[in-house]
């Protein structure tokens, strides 16, 4: 059917009209839900410092989702303060919260604190963790009651660390000859297998007199396994004094492989080593002897008993003969590998460069055709030595707006956005777990879609992490042009691509993430590095917390890559190994093996994390490099030579084409597997 132009027009007309009806209120609605989250963020503020002007800043919340979290907060800050009833109040309000659920959590805390053990008794509930199960046990002993072993502390038992809250209940179970010299036994070897050395030197004073040296070996042999290596000739000969001296030995050959030998000279006829600790401590030596690159290491790894071979020695035999380039030893350790390892991407890989290296070119180039249909650093590598494009064949996420309507009703998802929305990730990540707990694969990934959306592009990256999700490209590898990663990058004359790609193994794009050694936010970095670099650049340090915005950390931590990559030519893969190990150690594996080929040395570097790293941030740098250029620079160009100077491309380098060959395309575009967590 086809409408003459003044018709047209009529209808044009009453479209556009009714277009502008339904603005409005579209309009109205997000300026209603802006207005109400800035009010929550001041509330919210006000509540957490204990001023109790929260409540007239959040006189209009009342129906926002994020209510209760508001005097949570406040009775949080006052924890101290408050009593039973002003607590019970709450959990009466909201009692299948998240925040209820804190908030009971850290009151009986504090009720445990103030010695109320009535008060505690009438609050708690099973299931609150070890420190609150070992204060309801305390609290049952204060009301005069006494411990059954089975019944109390036979699951607390087993687990070999504990908080201090149950010191006291230990220690009147041992009063009430609870801890018989079996029991204690049991959860010593079991703290000893966990490395648990302070729960074994605190448990040792229980044993009869006798049996208390043999603890502190064990005890010893993790905190000073020289010390214990060393002391282990005079101990004498039983089954966990073997025991304590196989641990020291395997604990001081990753420290001191030369003294762990001389130890086990000296200590293999004194004690009876049984075959499985005798191959475990061979075994452990032969590989931090790898790891070491001696002299006989590759020797001391094929004289390995078939026994004593784990797959760390299988692959170290493998490294060690590459960095040698001993081409032939390699293939014969590749193949020498259980079927399984073989299969793995980097020794496919690497096979086929042994066999190229000796003259094998046809079937180097078979092992190569089939690796290089994968999306991988060693498949881009393998497409490389073939000089085909890269196999890149991106799945685009179905839309699914009854499964999103759905979703979006949930009001543990609707808490979830709007903490995201309001700059609180970390509860945001408690409420999206929750409310997708039990959840089937295809809710999730929807879910993940409508969380990308909003800008919280985590969600997506943990969501879809294997199988053919792992073609969802948009979705694993986003761009986030409002974070400013390409200016930033440019600006500091490092390629965007790579910023990205160590920006998404570093975090995720989780902007809130926290490393152990305190480096934060997307790219990771420590506050005495932000610190030091916003002084080198000029540029506005406020503190490091700073870090935890986008634009801040970007800005910072792609001068810092310059810093890293000034260190080593330009050369990102070199850079990014210095910016997870410390460009030290980096300088040290240069010294010695640094006229290696670029991928010869990354499988020769001893940090299995750092191994790893490199070739994820590289592998990404493609992707992204693909994803916003269409082509990319070939992986082989961005592995400089080490020694040569590398620069960032030129608009017109030479670039590579991508394509999805049909043996790699999947069967269905919206065919998606999910995962709960991965990079």
């Amino acid at each position: 059917m086809f409408l003459s132009a003044a018709p047209r027009r009529f209808i044009c007309g009453l479209l556009a009209a009714a277009g502008a009806l339904l603005a409005v209120p579209q309009a109205q609605a997000a300026a209603s839900i802006d207005a109400q989250r800035i009010a929550f963020k001041q509330a919210y503020a006000a509540a957490n410092q204990g001023d109790p002007g929260w409540r007239t800043l959040a006189a209009g919340l009342h129906d926002y989702p994020l209510y209760p979290y508001l005097p949570a907060a406040a009775l949080e800050h006052d924890i101290r303060l408050i009593d039973r009833a002003a607590v019970e109040d709450y959990l009466a309000s909201y009692p299948d919260l998240i925040p209820a659920a804190d908030l009971r959590r850290d009151f009986l805390r504090e009720l445990a604190r103030r010695n109320d053990w009535a008060g505690f008794t009438a609050l708690y509930q099973p299931g609150l963790g070890d420190t609150l199960a070992c204060d309801a046990l305390q609290a049952s002993l204060a009301g005069g009651g006494t411990l059954d072993f089975q019944r109390d502390l036979a699951a607390l038992w087993a687990k070999p660390d504990l908080p201090g809250a149950c010191d006291p209940v230990l220690s009147a179970a041992h009063d009430q000859g609870l801890l018989t010299t079996a029991r204690l036994w049991d959860r010593i070897d079991r703290a000893a297998e966990a490395g648990k050395a302070g729960t074994v030197a605190s448990l040792a004073s229980w044993l009869p007199a006798a049996d208390q040296p043999t603890a502190l070996h064990l005890a010893q042999a993790w905190r000073d396994p020289a010390a214990a290596v060393a002391a282990a000739s005079s101990w004498t000969s039983s089954e966990r004094n073997t025991r304590a001296a196989t641990l020291a030995l395997t604990r001081l050959a990753r420290r001191q492989s030369t003294s762990a030998d001389a130890g086990w000279q000296t200590l293999q006829g004194r004690f009876p080593f049984s075959e499985a600790q005798r191959n475990h401590i061979l075994a452990t030596l032969a590989l931090f002897h790898a790891t070491d690159f001696d002299d006989r290491a590759l020797a001391r790894l094929i004289a390995l008993p078939p026994t004593a071979q784990t797959d760390a020695t299988f692959e170290w035999r493998a490294r060690v003969a590459l960095a040698r380039q001993n081409w032939p030893a390699v293939i014969a350790a590749i193949e020498a590998m259980p079927a399984a390892l073989r299969q793995d991407g980097e020794w496919r890989y690497f096979h086929g460069r042994a066999l190229a290296a000796q003259g094998h070119a046809a079937e180097a180039k078979n092992q190569f055709k089939t690796l290089a249909d994968e999306a991988t650093f060693f498949g881009f590598l393998a497409a490389d030595e073939l000089g085909q494009p890269y196999a890149i064949c991106p799945l685009t996420l179905a839309d699914d707006p009854a499964r999103q309507a759905s979703l979006l009703a949930l009001p543990g998802l609707q808490r979830a956005l709007e903490l995201f929305a309001v700059d609180l990730p970390k509860p945001a990540r408690r409420e999206w777990n929750r409310a997708l707990q039990g959840a089937d694969q295809a809710t999730v990934r929807v879910a993940a879609a409508l969380a990308n959306q909003r800008g919280w592009y985590d969600r997506a990256v943990f969501a879809f992490s294997s199988g053919d999700a792992l073609r969802l490209y948009d979705l694993r590898f986003p761009l986030a042009s409002q974070d400013g990663l390409v200016p930033q990058a440019e600006a500091a004359g490092i390629d965007p691509a790579w910023a990205y790609g160590i920006l998404r193994a570093e975090s995720a794009w989780m902007s809130d993430a926290r490393s152990g050694a305190d480096a934060r936010g997307l790219m990771q970095l420590l506050p005495s590095t932000g610190a030091l670099v916003a002084r080198r650049n000029g540029m506005t340090w406020g503190g490091g917390d700073t870090l935890y915005d986008p634009v801040t950390n970007i800005a910072l931590g792609t001068r810092y890559l310059a810093h890293m990559a000034s260190r080593f030519d330009g050369s990102p893969w070199l850079a990014s190994a210095g910016y997870n190990a410390g460009p030290n150690r980096v300088d040290q594996w240069l010294a010695a093996r640094g006229t290696l080929a670029p991928d010869v040395f990354i499988a020769s570097m001893p940090f299995k994390e750092t191994r790893e790293y490199v070739a994820r941030v590289m592998a990404f740098s493609v992707i992204y490099d693909w994803r916003l250029n269409g082509t990319v620079i070939p992986l082989t160009t961005r592995l400089s030579t080490i020694g040569q100077p590398y620069a960032t491309a030129a608009a017109n380098a030479a670039r590579k084409a991508v394509s999805c060959p049909s043996s790699a395309a999947p069967a269905a575009a919206t065919s998606v597997v999910s995962a709960a967590d991965g990079r």
